[in-house]
């Protein structure tokens, strides 16, 4: 499995971006994907996650810096998760990663949900 991260830039704070990440190889129909950032001088940082496909469909969870302001979804034909950023913030210029790992069972994705599998980072910028 490979993931491709792209849709970062520079941004006015107050403004939109939405990241991609597409996924190749094989299927992860099991799998959760989740978005990470990592700003300068800092750790790396959960950003928001979301499920594998269950009875109620895709169950997301985020950082509380993101909930409110961020979206996460995916899509299965495309074989995409998308992070959908509203409302940026100066402090929420970082470079973002995409992760994917296994998700034994279906429910909304834990702290300690693992991911094994991570594409490059894609650069976001918001400017005061």
């Amino acid at each position: 499995v490979q993931l491709q991260a792209s849709g970062g830039g520079l941004v006015q704070a107050g403004g939109s971006l939405t990241l991609s990440c597409t996924v190749s190889g094989r299927p992860i129909n099991n799998y959760a994907m989740g978005w990470f950032r990592q700003a300068p001088g800092k750790d790396r940082e959960f950003v928001a996650a979301i499920s594998r496909r269950g009875g109620a469909g895709f169950l997301t969870s985020y950082a509380v810096s993101a909930k409110d302001r961020f979206v996460i979804s995916r899509d299965f034909v495309s074989n995409t998760v998308r992070l959908r950023m509203d409302s940026l913030k100066s402090e929420d210029t970082a470079v973002y990663f995409c992760a994917a790992g296994y998700q034994r069972t279906y429910g909304r994705p834990a702290d300690t949900q693992p991911y094994d599998t991570w594409g490059q980072g894609t650069l976001v910028t918001v400017s005061s």
